[in-house]
């Protein structure tokens, strides 16, 4: 049920090493004067006397091994002036072939086949094409190393049949989803891939060696292509939605029932060969998905997932240095300012700033640099407020926000690079502004098997109290073969926040870290794969210098014969010294502790599968005992209808850490915790354009104080004899419900109806048992929305061809 990413078949179950690989296979390019019909029947008359790419080579669960006759993938590529065309047969027992309809962007359990194209053969950059047997598309782009940007969409066609002989494919693929040169003779780099679901045999076309460090650069030859142009890529995606929303806050002049209706567009334009524009102007990102909330009792902030497809797709250069959480945009903004709201009672809270509009524009030259700038422009948030009197008020918590990326990645010899980026956040009025610059650095040698990467960044906050803070990052090692090694270094001075627009937890420390590891490609008689792990970790505060902690971890992962897997896990962590638990940089001295886990995961290519994993962890301080116990069972009806269901029991006991202030003194608790999370998710998908998809959620953690401590200036605890300390137990409900239809009514066009049911719960006091607190959730205040979302692609030269037809 979950996204399984291309990326685990593509990068870590890559093995092959039987056959002499030293050779780049090549394809001859061949023009066509005839398209063919995308409609999976591979008789069009233009396929005949085309070379074929075949002799593709097992990966898993055999590495090395040539593809066999029976099972033999057979690929052509045809060109003309507008698109590449694929022709993939793929040899197999009809009945014997995986077809599970999932909705776009997943695969589900299905057969596959694919084409990985890297137009300027930089051996850097590439994009991928994924069509399932059952017609299901995928798309993603590959930079350097072997990132996967999953996001990526593009608009092209593709058809599948299945047959007495296997199954087919054909494939469109439109110059406008492409960036490439303009030369009047080109090389392309390429590779296909092809996966047989049933038996996890993957094969690619061209050897891809997991012992040499990345993937794109592991890539065939498409060549002689001869006089194409790239083409005017303009497209636009405007979109009409409206919304009905519900939540009984039963307050004099609040509405229960609201609704609206927004209008806007997403803009593409190809700038030249190399450079996109991409634009959204007003989005609406009301229907993504739900965040996983929990009760967070540590001192830092919890990271979320993104998941709007804006922020997400084609951001590869601006995550460059880890300086771009893009939820500080709207969803997460780092900034409130509730000095205005005093000691009044906030009777209405604006949690998420309206995201105006957002720009980007990214590309790379045909000698390898990168550029990328990034714009967002998010409005002000006003909080409503209510004083003693009973006078209510607006209070602007956070003011119009520019958000800032500017990147220039430049692409080096053997998959290295050099990197500048900047990000920066501008307030409107007396709030303060952030600037966050890095230079960052990746060499590899020839071969790929030994590195060094880091970086040197610089943040600059300018306000009331403006500050400059340092953080550099170096690290070398082995990458390729079957050992492997690593040492990293980061440092961070008590300046240095980069929080504004990125994700940062604390500054500093001065770590360092050695990585060792082993794995095993090759199967044996009971394996498939091994891999093992050892780390060391040592940690210092920078400013004043003083020793934080030690700790190691070490693992085991195989994978066996029959497809299930299993992992372990070893931790220890001595005693150490921390200045973040307290909350006001007073020492703690954290207690020694230790654990182990074990992780079980099925073969999912089965109807039915289940695994999970136990945990045990233990603190030498008053016997805390930590215990997680996960399962989780899939289960296939049929190629259309799934269900999928998680189960988290979580449970503490003895536990110590920070509870409140009184003053500037920290006090701690010794408190037992229970955390229960289950979740549903199921899907009924109509056709490969059409589906409906359901997520429940119920998350509930409570804590339980049983005695109060005070922290002493030494960093030990002793016990509080203060005043009774009341209201600081905690249990904490969410539940959420996710409802999401989506069809795809012509190519890039969708329209979707989203239903959420969102309740949220946070007390003092604790509620025992498990049925009384989803009791409880339920019959709390909901926040019930509906909403329906029309979006329509409109291609410029689809426009032009049909004036010119007219």
């Amino acid at each position: 049920m979950k996204r399984c990413s291309l990326l685990f078949f593509i990068f870590i179950c890559a093995f092959c090493s039987a056959q002499d690989i030293s050779k780049q296979k090549h394809l001859e390019a061949k023009r066509t004067s005839l398209s063919p019909k995308i409609d999976g029947i591979l008789d069009d008359e233009c396929w005949n006397n085309v070379p074929i790419a075949t002799d593709f080579i097992q990966i898993r669960p055999n590495p090395g091994k040539v593809e066999t006759h029976d099972r033999r993938t057979e690929m052509k590529l045809l060109y003309d002036d507008v698109a590449i065309y694929v022709y993939a047969r793929m040899y197999d027992h009809s009945d014997s072939v995986s077809h599970e309809l999932v909705s776009r962007d997943n695969i589900g359990n299905a057969d596959f086949i694919s084409i990985i194209v890297d137009p300027f053969y930089d051996k850097m950059n590439g994009n991928g094409f994924f069509v399932t047997a059952a017609g299901v598309q995928f798309d993603a782009k590959y930079s350097q190393v072997g990132d996967e940007d999953a996001n990526w969409n593009a608009v092209w066609e593709s058809a599948v049949k299945i047959d007495d002989k296997g199954w087919t494919c054909e494939m469109k693929i439109p110059y406008s989803a492409l960036r490439f040169s303009s030369k009047e003779v080109q090389n392309w780099g390429l590779n296909f891939s092809r996966r047989i679901q049933r038996s996890n045999t993957q094969t690619f076309w061209n050897f891809v060696d997991p012992k040499v460090n990345g993937f794109i650069n592991q890539e065939g030859l498409w060549m002689g292509i001869k006089d194409v142009k790239p083409p005017l890529r303009l497209s636009f995606s405007p979109y009409i939605s409206a919304y009905v929303n519900h939540y009984p806050a039963n307050l004099p002049g609040v509405k229960n029932t609201t609704s609206r209706f927004n209008g806007g567009m997403d803009v593409k334009y190809g700038i030249n060969n190399s450079f996109t524009l991409d634009m959204t102007l007003v989005p609406d990102f009301g229907q993504v998905q739900s965040d996983n909330r929990i009760l967070n009792l540590t001192p830092f902030e919890v990271k979320f997932n993104e998941n709007r497809q804006f922020f997400t797709e084609g951001t590869e250069l601006f995550n460059k240095g880890d300086l771009f959480y893009s939820k500080r945009i709207g969803s997460i903004p780092a900034y409130y300012n509730y000095r205005e709201v005093g000691s009044d009672k906030i009777v209405k809270d604006q949690t998420e700033a309206k995201v105006l509009n957002a720009t980007k524009i990214s590309g790379r030259t045909a000698k390898g640099l990168g550029i990328g700038i990034f714009n967002a422009i998010t409005n002000s948030m006003e909080t409503e407020v209510e004083d003693a009197q009973g006078n209510l008020r607006m209070v602007e918590t956070q003011p119009l926000t520019n958000y800032n990326i500017l990147v220039f990645d430049q692409s080096l010899k053997n998959n290295s690079s050099a990197t500048f980026i900047n990000t920066n956040v501008l307030r409107q009025g007396s709030a303060y502004d952030a600037n966050v610059s890095a230079l960052l650095f990746n060499l590899n040698n020839k071969g790929n098997k030994y590195f060094v990467n880091g970086g040197g960044k610089m943040s600059y906050l300018r306000g009331e109290e403006s500050s400059t803070g340092y953080s550099y990052t170096l690290r070398f090692g082995k990458q390729s073969g079957n050992f492997t090694w690593s040492y990293n270094q980061v440092y961070a001075d008590d300046k240095f926040d980069p929080s504004d627009m990125g994700f940062f937890t604390n500054n500093n420390f001065l770590d360092q870290r050695i990585g060792i590891g082993y794995n095993v490609y090759k199967p044996s008689k009971w394996y498939n794969q091994f891999e093992s792990w050892f780390n060391l970790n040592y940690s210092r505060r920078a400013i004043p210098s003083a020793y934080q902690k030690t700790s190691t971890n070490a693992g085991y992962w195989v994978q066996f014969k029959n497809q299930w897997s299993a992992e372990l896990d070893l931790s220890w962590e001595r005693k150490s010294n921390d200045f973040y638990e307290a909350r006001n940089g007073q020492l703690y001295r954290a207690p020694e502790n230790y654990g182990i886990g074990l992780y079980i995961n099925p073969n999912r290519a089965k109807a039915y599968n289940f695994g999970g994993n136990v945990r045990y962890f233990e603190q030498q301080l008053f016997g805390g005992k930590q215990y997680n116990f996960y399962f989780f069972q899939n289960l296939r009806l049929n190629d259309k209808i799934a269900f999928g269901l998680d189960l988290n029991f979580n449970p503490n006991y003895n536990y110590v850490n920070w509870v409140t202030a009184q003053g500037n003194q920290a006090i701690f608790s010794k408190y037992d915790r229970r955390t229960v999370e289950n979740s549903f998710d199921a899907k009924y998908t109509f056709t490969n354009l059409m589906g409906l998809t359901i997520a429940l959620r119920h998350y509930w953690s409570d804590r339980r104080n049983k005695e109060f401590y005070l922290l002493k200036p030494d960093g030990h605890l002793t016990a509080y004899q203060g005043a009774p300390l009341t209201g600081m137990d905690r249990n904490y409900n969410v539940f959420n419900i996710d409802l999401i239809y989506t069809w795809q009514f012509a190519p890039g066009s969708t329209l979707s109806v989203s239903y959420k049911d969102a309740a949220e719960t946070y007390d003092t006091f604790y509620t025992a048992r498990y049925n009384k607190n989803l009791s409880g959730i339920l019959n709390a205040p909901q926040n019930n929305s509906l909403s329906v979302k029309v979006l329509y692609y409109v291609d410029y030269l689809d426009l032009k061809k049909k004036r010119k037809k007219n």
